[in-house]
């Protein structure tokens, strides 16, 4: 037993709850019930390992998964001390970060490149040498979305499911190259980490020939993009199913970047994530590759839980684990597809729109923002002196409705982790936001002015819900 100020902590090593969890679990409800107070100090990793009998290490564990959901804060020498209560969110509970805040805080310490406020890095061209071009290189994959097309793919045999995974993979890469700019070739590798056991041939041969069939698809509507081939690796005890990566690289004058450096006074029109546009094959549902940690286990049932224990992390606290009340199966409450096609929906990249778009208006696009990690909140990382304000939105779409209903999860968070009915928005002039619409309607694609933007005097974004609720960030 260790005896803290006000409380104390013991273990049981018959419990199935793994140790580091039982010391988790102990000091975030003390915190919670303030037991523990802000800004008292907890004993030290060492002593917490002596007293109990345990490796340090595991205690490290513990006190790392603390501190990354906000609970207690780390000091050089002097150990740690409580932060602050428990955050009700339901995503970081689940070791995800939304808004990738430590990750930003680390990166942006570094050299900022060409354009220090453009969507990706840009560099030098340091593939060419030319004076005039710069490069711009991204990595980023389907994430978690992958499990879902895994569970698909046991319960119903169809490897095929993995083509839509393929498609994700690179279009959470395409994108974002879109919101600089980039106009010409890209080349594209992928990187396949699996479990052999669990993923055989057939499950790479789907992503293989799904990725060759995107990449000609996007070449009929002018978006050249290539296949620069791409590594499988068998990593067993790394995954207990698969990860899909890609990273992307172009060369693009210097003089076509889009610095998205966002004014006041610009127009910002949104470009639905749900329908079906010209150059799709179904009807989209507009989930993307952002959530998929949240929309699995809050959608998905206790079932998968015995069936697939390969596909969760086991240290999770599992009143989180795949607690949802739908089978794959089950139909979408609103919607027309089930539960499981609606999530698997493969992610829409917005190239053939956003390059027509940069084509007829030119300078006149002033910012394009990927609705990706931070969701609407994303927009707040490109105009430190802006105030964005978001009043218009779209109508939520079914599967983001079902999502909250099945989780209770808050309208706050809601809007931090989806897209919530735009995955992509452009910042134009006001007489700009026709011209835009016009366009994006050539594609099948719904866009309309959700917002505005101006000169910061308090929140970064103000957001109103299609239900009149609002919110500020």
């Amino acid at each position: 037993m260790v005896q803290f100020l006000s409380m104390k902590i013991t273990i049981s090593t018959s419990s199935p709850t793994p140790v580091f969890q039982q010391i988790i679990e102990q000091i975030h409800f003390a915190i919670s019930a303030d037991e523990l107070t802000i800004g008292e100090k907890l004993p030290s990793i060492r002593g917490i390992a002596a007293d109990l009998g345990i490796a340090p290490n595991t205690v490290a564990k513990a006190y790392r998964q603390l501190e990354f959901r906000g609970l207690i804060q780390a000091h050089d020498r002097s150990g740690y001390t409580v932060a602050g209560k428990p955050a009700e969110s339901r995503y970081q509970a689940r070791g995800v970060s939304a808004d990738k805040t430590e990750v930003h805080n680390a990166v942006d310490k570094l050299e900022a490149g060409l354009f220090p406020g453009a969507f990706c890095k840009v560099t030098e061209d340091f593939l060419s040498g030319d004076p005039d071009k710069c490069n711009v290189i991204h990595a980023d994959g389907a994430g978690t979305k992958s499990i879902v097309a895994y569970l698909w793919y046991k319960e119903t045999g169809d490897a095929s499911i993995f083509r839509g995974i393929a498609q994700d993979s690179i279009v959470m890469n395409l994108d974002d190259l879109l919101c600089v700019g980039v106009n010409g070739r890209i080349l594209i590798s992928n990187t396949i980490n699996r479990n052999a056991l669990n993923c055989p041939g057939e499950v790479v041969n789907h992503l293989i020939e799904g990725t060759e069939e995107f990449l000609a698809a996007m070449r009929d509507y002018g978006v050249n993009i290539y296949s620069g081939g791409g590594e499988t690796a068998d990593v067993g005890d790394l995954t207990g199913t698969i990860v899909v990566d890609s990273c992307a690289v172009a060369i693009m004058n210097k003089s076509d970047v889009i610095a998205n450096q966002i004014e006041s006074d610009l127009a910002i029109v949104g470009l639905s994530s749900t329908g079906q546009a010209s150059y799709e094959s179904a009807s989209n549902s507009g989930m993307g590759s952002n959530g998929l940690t949240s929309a699995r286990h809050d959608m998905l049932c206790q079932e998968y839980v015995g069936k697939y224990p390969e596909a969760y992390d086991n240290n999770l606290n599992p009143a989180l684990v795949y607690c949802g009340p739908y089978r794959l199966q089950d139909a979408l409450p609103g919607g027309d597809t089930s539960v499981g096609e609606a999530i698997l929906s493969p992610t829409r990249t917005y190239a053939p729109l956003i390059y027509r778009i940069r084509e007829e208006l030119g300078t006149q696009l002033k910012g394009v923002v990927h609705c990706s990690g931070g969701a609407q909140t994303k927009c707040m990382r490109f105009g430190p002196d802006i105030h964005f304000v978001k009043d218009n939105l779209f109508p939520t779409p079914p599967l983001f409705s079902a999502i909250q209903a099945a989780s209770g999860t808050s309208d706050t968070e809601m809007y931090k982790v989806f897209n919530m009915g735009h995955r992509m928005e452009v910042y134009v002039p006001p007489e700009q936001v026709n011209n835009v619409i016009n366009i994006a309607s050539t594609f099948e694609i719904e866009a309309r002015q959700i917002g505005y933007t101006e000169n910061r005097s308090g929140p970064g974004l103000s957001l109103t819900t299609p239900e009149g609720d609002r919110y500020t960030y």
